[in-house]
């Protein structure tokens, strides 16, 4: 009589890949699937710990479906279970009896089974005995031949097992059948069907281990003991007597002849790879100089000869994807696009070797993924940052166990085009000991005139880089040779002001992190105010990435309200960044409503952008000489002592007196104490702070200056101005006194910036002095109008 539905029980079911569960075993599992972990504690929730475990007939399936599941699997009980920290849940099972999964649940948390036992007939009394006993027999020898240390116990176990269907569920697990055939063995619909399968499968066991042996052993009667080392040689040989293949050896070598003649190399590398070829069909497969002549000539086959990629020279499209994916940048830009229009009208011409120079962060990397995408070509980086053994590029010569190819070959080969945008990051910080200098070995690579016929130590063969678009990227270039300075177009990215930084937070930063955390525009919502306030007080560098970084930490903050069933959208003001972002980090830069004699503004450059720089001096009465601190370097410490000359040289005109000069010391110091700091722009700074000491006349709070200064008093051009101007304005100082050389710097500081900010170019130490100290005698000295 057939069951009803009513009848079918339900229980959670797991799914198995590669391997199936008897009844009456134990089974060792480990769960990661979310689905499958949460079916394992539905069954430990309850006091049976009862689940149905069925295989999969695709391992490859991750979220089964009834489709892609056997219809009959096993149930099982949960012996043991424990959670290591990596996250899998590590469970013990034991099959209990066989089951017919009638219908799959697959809409909850879990999958979840009905089913109804399946039991075996007990039939055929005098054939299963037969078939037990045939059983017990070749699995004594096939144990014998695979594991003969446990033959003896494994034996007795299996001999001492009453029930014949049992025995043959343990030869399945002992031997390790494959998940298809265990399937089929669960499935017997009687025990005879069973035993006659298991006698099948064990018999085939038998054969290749027999087979196996006979290998091992040919091999090992035709070694003797110098021969040792090449065990794994001679077995391999066994095995190709027994297939009938003796050339394979040979097969393999035709094979790269057939590849070399297909291949369009150049005469020379042709050449070579024929000499290498005709040499690895004299060596033995064995032989160490084999493998490392067939690496070579698959090298060799790697790289791109021939081959490259079609320019995209669409200027409109070039322009769209340079502003697509950088705001501003406008110097960089216009030289690609000048390139594109070179390539226009003459294809053959070199590509340009760019270097690109700014603070962290300003989007150097990322330009270089631009410019490829913009050019339609391959990109390849490598950071050349700490790198000191000048093999690293050139590559090892083959004499070498272990020897490979430089970078650059390697980035080519991964290119797969002669001409793609290679980009080597942090030019700047290459190193360099007894095993070489990395920067020498560039000054090859980056010159148009010899990067054509480029040889790698590894490769040995002249290979042509000169259609590559080399981009290099450095913080500064006080650190790059000069001769390598000489080989590359030098393009500075400079620091961005606070405006623009809200403009690219908006267009760029602020999308990238919604989408990352799968915000919503009616959840999350940036005022301009509250962006300004990250600005201002939770960055301070001339790049983005810590803004990007505090954006990212809201954007957290946000899920997690939403996250614990916050459902109002938030509004990100400066109010709410105290509670996202903590207190302010950096508290806003402001000038000094007033400062005493001897205390000048100044302003400096750092890697990180511009700084307001304020230099303190004071008379030490009854000293002697200069004392400076603030970790002052040898250029600045030049600077003051050419100050001090300079006042003391023309005291009487500036209305100082000389004797004051003469009986008292001089204490300069530099806040902030921990920051060393170096450079000649601080030259006038240093002379209008010593001018005040001296004159005891305070200098006007609200101008800064930056300007180098000689002892004839001439001040001289300085570089960094834009982020020097635009420190000067985060701390609201809108008058700045530059050198009349920088006048043409302007143009690189936005128009807004230009428009509200106050400029004075001088070329003498006079018009500074009469522009920073009110009320300063400078009657004796010719100013320029």
């Amino acid at each position: 009589m057939a069951k009803t539905n009513s009848e079918f029980q339900s229980l959670p079911t797991l799914p198995l890949k590669n391997t199936v569960l008897f009844p009456g075993l134990l089974l060792p599992l480990s769960v990661g699937r979310e689905s499958s972990i949460a079916a394992v504690q539905a069954a430990l929730n309850t006091e049976e710990k009862e689940i149905i475990l069925i295989a999969q007939r695709d391992a490859q399936v991750d979220n089964p479906q009834q489709d892609d599941l056997y219809t009959i699997g096993t149930k099982a009980v949960i012996r043991k279970s424990s959670r290591p920290s990596d996250g899998v849940l590590e469970i013990l099972v034991l099959g209990v009896e066989r089951v017919v999964v009638v219908k799959l649940d697959t809409g909850g948390a879990y999958l979840s089974a009905k089913y109804r036992v399946l039991e075996l007939p007990d039939d055929g009394g005098s054939e299963v005995e037969a078939l037990s006993g045939a059983l017990l027999d070749l699995a004594g020898k096939a144990i014998e031949l695979a594991q003969p240390q446990t033959a003896p116990e494994l034996t007795r176990m299996l001999a001492g097992s009453e029930d014949p269907l049992r025995l043959a569920y343990l030869l399945a697990s002992i031997f390790s059948l494959d998940a298809a055939r265990e399937q089929k063995l669960l499935e017997a619909e009687t025990r005879v069907d069973a035993l006659r399968l298991i006698h099948s499968y064990l018999s085939h066991e038998l054969q290749v281990l027999e087979l196996r042996q006979k290998i091992a052993s040919s091999a090992r009667d035709e070694m003797s003991k110098e021969q040792r080392e090449y065990l794994l040689r001679q077995q391999l040989r066994a095995i190709q007597q027994e297939l009938g293949d003796k050339d394979s050896d040979k097969a393999e070598v035709q094979m790269l002849r057939e590849r070399f003649e297909k291949a369009n190399l150049p005469e020379e590398a042709k050449k070579e790879s024929e000499r290498e070829l005709a040499r690895l069909e004299r060596l033995p497969a064995g032989a160490p100089d084999y493998h490392v002549s067939r690496t070579y000539l698959e090298f060799v086959l790697e790289l791109p000869w021939n081959s490259t990629t079609e320019d995209n020279l669409d200027l409109a499209h070039a322009r769209q994807v340079l502003d697509d994916d950088h705001f501003g940048l406008k110097e960089v830009k216009e030289r690609i696009l000048e390139h594109l229009s070179v390539l226009k009208r003459n294809p053959e011409a070199k590509a340009p070797i760019l270097c690109l120079v700014g603070a962290p962060g300003v989007g150097k990397t990322s330009l270089g993924q631009s410019i490829a995408r913009a050019l339609g070509r391959k990109f390849e980086r490598f950071s050349l940052g700490g790198m000191h053994d000048e093999a690293e590029l050139r590559g090892h010569r083959r004499t070498y166990i272990g020897a490979m190819a430089g970078r650059l070959l390697q980035a080519m080969r991964r290119a797969g085009a002669l001409n793609p945008v290679l980009l080597l990051d942090e030019v700047d910080k290459l190193g360099r000991d007894f095993r070489g200098d990395p920067a020498a070995a560039l000054l090859e690579v980056l010159d148009p005139e010899q990067n054509k016929t480029f040889r790698d130590n590894y490769l040995d063969l002249a290979f042509d880089l000169s259609r590559v678009l080399f981009i290099t990227t450095a913080n500064t270039l006080d650190t790059i040779p000069q001769a390598l300075l000489d080989r590359m177009e030098i393009l500075r990215l400079s620091g961005y002001s606070e405006e623009e930084k809200e403009q690219i937070a908006r267009r760029y930063l602020i999308p990238k992190q919604m989408k990352a955390t799968g915000l919503t525009a009616d959840q999350i919502e940036f005022t301009d105010e509250g962006l300004r306030a990250i600005i201002s007080g939770y960055t301070r560098e001339a790049g983005l990435r810590r803004l990007e970084k505090a954006i990212a930490r809201v954007t957290r903050k946000v899920t997690l309200r939403i996250a614990e069933e916050q459902t109002e959208k938030v509004t990100i003001t400066p109010d709410a960044l105290a509670d996202l972002l903590g207190p302010e980090i950096f508290l806003p830069e402001q000038m000094r409503k007033t400062v005493p004699a001897g205390v000048v503004t100044g302003l400096a450059w750092t890697e990180s952008g511009g700084d307001v720089l304020y230099v303190e001096s004071a008379l030490l009465p009854n000293g002697k000489g200069l004392t400076l601190t603030g970790q002052l370097g040898e250029v600045m410490q030049e600077s003051v002592k050419t100050a001090q000359s300079y006042i003391w040289a023309h005291a009487a005109d500036l209305g100082a007196d000389p004797e004051t000069i003469k009986d008292n010391g001089v204490h300069v110091h530099v806040p902030a104490g921990a920051i060393p700091k170096d450079g000649p722009s601080a030259g006038i700074t240093m002379t209008t702070a010593m001018a005040s000491l001296y004159t005891g006349l305070p200098a006007r709070s609200d101008i800064a200056m930056t300007g180098e200064v000689t002892l004839a008093g001439l001040v001289l051009p300085i570089g960094g101005v834009k982020e020097k101007v635009l420190a000067a304005r985060r701390a609201g100082i809108q008058r700045v006194i530059l050198p009349q050389g920088n006048k043409k710097d302007l143009r690189e500081l936005p128009d807004h910036v230009r428009q509200e900010m106050q400029f004075h170019f001088v070329g003498r130490v006079e018009e500074v002095l009469s522009l920073a100290i009110p009320g300063i005698n400078l009657r004796s000295f010719a100013l320029a109008s």
